[in-house]
């Protein structure tokens, strides 16, 4: 039994992999890939959402197509004795203002929490700005700030699909 559950494992993890270098695929194109049936992929799945392993299934668009110029990584370094009001307020911020595609406390630069947000120009970037500081001012202690330029020579594309190749080589 052991083996045979950890033959599942491996066809799991095997799964997710596929889906990290694209999700788009079929089961059916998925069950060939792995050589299982279609029924089993679409378990699998349900398994992947229902155990946590895969939040949803979303694209990763060009975000410079469309219609973004700025992706703005703000570090902050809060005034911590106030660390529970914070966090309350975060939640609500963050949730609130779609144009932040993620956010979490961080360590490192001496900073302690990281947004990364996307803006249509500089103009817009600037009313977020405006607003965010507004709203935090009270809280922060410091705050820095990086700008992409969405339209300017990248290096890599955000993707998953390196992660799934890293593992997959690794065999991790």
């Amino acid at each position: 039994m052991g083996k045979r559950s950890g033959a599942k494992k491996d066809k799991l993890r095997s799964l997710l992999l596929e889906y990290l270098k694209d999700s788009n695929r079929t089961d059916r194109q998925m069950a060939k890939i792995l050589g299982v049936s279609q029924p089993t992929v679409s378990r699998m799945r349900n398994r992947l959402l229902k155990e946590g392993l895969v939040r949803n299934f979303s694209a990763i668009p060009d975000f410079a197509k469309m219609g973004y110029e700025i992706m703005a990584f703000s570090f902050v370094k809060f005034n911590m004795d106030q660390v529970m009001e914070i966090e309350e307020k975060a939640k609500e911020w963050t949730q609130s203002h779609p144009e932040i595609i993620f956010s979490s406390r961080a360590e490192g630069m001496g900073m302690d929490a990281i947004t990364v947000s996307l803006h249509k120009n500089y103009a817009e970037y600037m009313n977020f700005l405006l607003e965010h500081k507004n709203k935090w001012r009270k809280f922060m202690a410091e705050a820095h700030y990086i700008l992409v330029d969405l339209g300017g020579a990248v290096a890599k594309p955000l993707s998953f699909k390196y992660l799934a190749e890293k593992r997959k080589n690794r065999g991790n």
